[in-house]
């Protein structure tokens, strides 16, 4: 199996190169097309993302989270939810990393195959980072008015939570 993902790359790019050849399509040409295009919409995402990054690290680093956390403690403890989850919870929507590092520091406290550490993983696969996709395909593009577009995407959010914390206490 190891052979397999070695060569299917380069059977990709010959059978391209190919393909162009074939219908007469300067393969070359259109490479550094793209190239130059893809670089045009990187530099145009470029401040989004900076952006996103430095509010997500002040974000962090106040320890704000854990401040506003500590007022639901109770309703949290009454809904057997882990509150040590929740930072990665909130944080999914807006930063796959951030999430994954909170992820990453569950599994180190309390272990992978933990209720918290199976709880993180579910939780991972059933949310995306809805703000971050909307902040670097809307802007790549030019579209400024994404407030359905966010509706649709925090509720899916919330819903992939929900489901998270139901299948890990029916299945652990």
């Amino acid at each position: 199996m190891n052979w397999l993902s070695k060569i299917v790359i380069p059977v990709f790019v010959i059978v391209v190169v190919f393909y162009g050849f074939k219908k007469k399509i300067n393969v070359y040409d259109s490479f550094l097309e793209g190239a130059k295009e893809g670089l045009k919409i990187t530099l145009s995402i470029f401040p989004a993302i900076m952006a996103m990054v430095f509010a997500i690290n002040i974000f962090l680093d106040s320890n704000f989270i854990y401040f506003f956390l500590n007022i639901f403690r109770g309703i949290l403890n009454s809904l057997n939810i882990p509150i040590e989850i929740m930072p990665m919870a909130l944080l999914r929507p807006v930063s796959g990393t951030a999430s994954l590092a909170i992820m990453n520091e569950i599994f180190r406290q309390y272990g992978p195959d933990s209720f918290l550490g199976r709880l993180a993983s579910i939780l991972q696969g059933c949310t995306d980072t809805t703000i971050y996709v909307l902040a670097l395909y809307f802007s790549s593009i030019g579209i400024k008015k994404i407030r359905y577009s966010l509706k649709v995407g925090l509720f899916a959010d919330l819903i992939g939570i929900i489901a998270a914390f139901i299948l890990t206490m029916l299945l652990f």
